[in-house]
């Protein structure tokens, strides 16, 4: 796709709104026979701006202009932002015959404007009508977002300035989904690295609490991603737990997450050793109950395998338990989903997370040449109501929630909790109330601008990147030098 772009507007905003459309396009700097085109224009003065689209694709031609005036309640940035949304809704809407549900919302977090709003005053019902007049976003998204934004605002309370999480990485995989795209390992070479890996993630684990110690913070949540981090065996996995056990009072933790995704990696002495060393919280995810599509996206396991799974972490006695599900997998239908979602209703895990199928672009599946790219959604639209509507109906609320590009249909990823038993870890990393400490390769310890938090600016956030990939971790120092920068971030801000 062709992009012209004139006035004071981001282009890559606008690349974001056209993606909406043209789910997978990518972005050339000259126009090519049989891709779309698009001119945006914004021109403004002291009262007003003005975005006109133009959009010309397979032989059609649409437009639209969109007159929006400064007032006080946005800034000149979102008022222009919002403008240019309408036009190419518009513009794009009537080319494709297609109204996103999500409206012009195109970030990462849909309910950080609803948040806005409810931090500004506005009522349940106020913050509803504003979505879906001024960002054009569907009654049912709107409603979505702000009981999101209210069950977020709850469970995080008010911060503290000296409040932490920390992420450990064990990016292996015993094999790699076809529309995966982490930076996760499964090669026999690479997963021959486990060990040597193993080692220097405990050194780093020990510095960053050395390094949380010494700030005087206290750690509300440990979460150990990945990857699969049950893919370690049982006496790597006790050397993982043992480390943070000697570096903090887990007891003392609001939340301890073991992500144990596959079911082919979990076994009864893994799941005893981490009731063992405190933790509070697993996730067993089958993605599917539909073997033949479990097999056609590349997962070595079974309907079977995750039932025998999840039998083993609930006879652990672990406290909560998630369990994933993944809407618009190929070959999948709402049959399909609509029976993995209520045999999953049966089980009565204390979290259930709903993904909507997205496509990212270092994904096996697009080298396979599959045709995967879906604007509608087929029948993903109808699996996500279902999913949302039985949930609730069975006491589960949705508390957190995010989008990625190139979701099929444009949809989202919910997750959804019995009362008390939400994700602590998944809110304060999605809405950045306080610092992540990480550890491990492709770790990022993102730090928070408590200050800024609490005058209601803009979240300042420093990121520090540890080497992406296992073999650049190996041969780096364990994130010994982010100590240094840690240290001089808190103690420039006073805290």
């Amino acid at each position: 796709m062709k992009l012209y772009v004139t006035g004071g507007v981001n282009e890559y905003y606008v690349q974001t709104l056209c993606m909406i459309f043209f789910p997978g396009e990518k972005f050339s700097g000259e126009e090519k026979e049989g891709a779309p085109v698009m001119w945006m224009d914004v021109t403004e003065d002291d009262n007003e701006v003005i975005a006109a689209a133009r959009l010309v694709y397979r032989g059609k031609e649409t437009r639209a202009t969109k007159i929006y005036t400064f007032d006080e309640e946005n800034t000149k940035d979102r008022t222009r932002k919002i403008a240019v949304g309408h036009a190419v809704l518009s513009s794009a809407g009537e080319m494709m015959h297609y109204r996103p549900s999500w409206g012009m919302l195109t970030g990462v977090r849909p309910s950080k404007v609803a948040t806005e709003l409810l931090l500004k005053g506005m009522s349940k019902t106020q913050v509803r009508k504003k979505l879906a007049t001024q960002y054009q976003v569907f009654a049912k998204k709107a409603a979505l977002a702000t009981d999101v934004a209210l069950r977020e605002q709850k469970i995080i309370g008010t911060p503290d300035k000296r409040d932490c999480s920390v992420y450990i990485s064990i990016p292996f995989c015993p094999t790699r989904c076809s529309y995966c795209s982490f930076v996760s390992y499964t090669s026999k070479r690479l997963l021959s690295l486990i060990p040597e890996y193993l080692v220097l993630l405990c050194r780093e684990i020990r510095q960053k609490f050395t390094t949380i110690k010494q700030l005087g913070l206290r750690v509300l949540s440990v979460y150990i991603g990945g990857g699969t981090p049950t893919i370690l065996t049982e006496e790597q996995l006790e050397t993982l737990l043992s480390t943070v056990a000697e570096c903090t009072d887990v007891s003392a933790l609001l939340e301890y997450t073991l992500e144990s995704g596959r079911p082919d990696t979990i076994t009864e002495e893994k799941m005893r050793l981490a009731k063992r060393y405190g933790v509070t919280r697993v996730c067993v995810n089958p993605q599917t109950l539909c073997n033949e599509v479990l097999r056609g996206v590349g997962r070595c396991h079974s309907a079977e395998d995750f039932y025998r799974s999840y039998d083993i972490a609930r006879n652990a006695g672990i406290d909560c338990i998630n369990t994933d599900l993944i809407v618009g997998l190929p070959g999948d239908t709402f049959e399909n989903f609509s029976d993995s979602f209520e045999r999953i209703l049966e089980l009565a895990p204390e979290n259930i997370t709903v993904h909507t199928f997205c496509v990212k672009k270092s994904a096996e599946i697009l080298r396979e040449g599959k045709r995967v790219y879906n604007l509608r959604g087929g029948d993903a639209g109808k699996c996500v109501d279902y999913s949302q509507i039985r949930a609730m109906e069975q006491g589960y609320a949705p508390y957190y929630m995010y989008r990625q590009k190139n979701m099929v249909g444009n949809f989202e990823n919910v997750g959804f909790a019995k009362e008390g038993k939400e994700c602590l870890y998944n809110i304060y990393m999605m809405e950045e109330v306080h610092s992540i400490f990480a550890a491990g390769a492709g770790a990022v310890t993102k730090l928070v601008d408590y200050a800024a938090l609490q005058s209601g600016k803009k979240s300042v956030i420093e990121r520090l990147f540890n080497p992406k990939y296992p073999y650049e971790y190996l041969e780096g120092d364990g994130g010994a030098k982010q100590a240094d920068e840690i240290v001089k971030f808190y103690e420039e801000r006073g805290i």
